[in-house]
């Protein structure tokens, strides 16, 4: 009996053993799996634009403007449309985005209905599609803030504010992306330690001497992470500057705020879609493609580039 009782005992613990092993292996194949099917499909789209655009790209290519319908010429004026649309969309979403996040988590109580009722939006915010905002844009920007101004201040028959430009474009972009970089601005404050605060304020400091001094320099790495995915966003979208700035040939710079623009995302997708002849603007449609990903990883990459700098600082500090 004492005999059985340990075969029995051994027996399980050898089937407890095999079945940890196999419990563990599954979903770690399964992961490895996935991972290099999303890895392969990556590599081989990358391949493909690369084979097909880089012949031509040039210098002319990259330095003079569309010409005879798109089928020749440069796409000068869709890259400077895309880093001023990035630009600009930049510098009303980081703002406004850190400002929420820090009013949300230092100056409001989760319990609050207030809270809750601002997370709801920003959620709602994150979940509509982007084609909705293209078209709240065309509606409040120019619709009514635009024809509000022109009505205002210019009694004219041409529109002046109240038509498709550049600057709304970028605030229809910046609505866009606005809860990416409140969230990332969020996650970033949680790690800061409440010790920190607590520090400044046994020092003497107000709320706003220790946000300024304390809080946003820890916080600086979360924050330009959320900038950097809403570059991300911001240059790849099509659908909110559709009604609100782009243009499909324009040989010329946006000089004002108010001009209309010409984007690389809007030139690719018109190119695709609509080009008369797909043979002949193919090779500047692989070139496009390809430039676009050069600038958006150039972008992330100097973004990256600074935030490592500044965790270095901060941990050598």
């Amino acid at each position: 009996m004492g005999i059985d009782t340990e075969n029995i005992s051994l027996k399980k613990n050898i089937t407890s053993l095999f079945t940890k092993k196999s419990s563990g292996i599954i979903p770690k194949t399964l992961t490895l799996t996935s991972v290099l099917i999303i890895l392969t499909v990556l590599a081989i789209i990358l391949f493909d634009i690369v084979v097909h655009g880089i012949g031509t790209i040039s210098w002319e290519f990259l330095s003079s403007p569309p010409k005879n319908g798109m089928e020749s010429g440069g796409i000068f004026p869709a890259i400077f449309g895309t880093a001023a649309l990035v630009m600009l969309m930049t510098v009303a979403v980081i703002p406004i985005g850190v400002m929420t996040a820090i009013y949300l988590h230092e100056y409001r109580s989760e319990t609050s209905k207030l809270t809750r009722l601002i997370r709801i939006a920003i959620n709602n915010l994150a979940s509509i599609p982007s084609i909705v905002f293209g078209l709240f844009g065309l509606g409040f920007f120019i619709g009514f803030i635009g024809n509000g101004i022109d009505s205002m201040f210019f009694e004219g028959s041409r529109p002046v504010w109240g038509q498709p430009a550049i600057i709304w474009a970028s605030l229809t972009m910046s609505l866009l992306t606005l809860p990416v970089v409140i969230i990332s601005t969020e996650e970033a404050l949680r790690t800061i330690p409440q010790e920190m605060k607590d520090a400044s304020y046994a020092l003497g400091a107000t709320k706003l001497q220790t946000i300024r001094k304390i809080i946003l320099p820890q916080a600086m790495p979360g924050i330009l992470t959320g900038a950097i995915l809403a570059i991300n966003r911001g240059a790849g979208e099509v659908a909110p500057i559709m009604f609100t700035g782009a243009a499909y040939y324009l040989p010329y710079l946006p000089s004002k705020l108010n001009d209309q623009f010409m984007e690389m995302g809007y030139h690719i997708f018109v190119m695709a879609t609509q080009s008369p002849d797909i043979e002949a603007t193919k090779p500047i449609l692989y070139g496009t493609v390809l430039v676009l990903l050069i600038l958006t990883f150039s972008l992330n990459f100097l973004a990256i580039l600074f935030r490592y700098k500044l965790r270095m600082k901060k941990v050598r500090t």
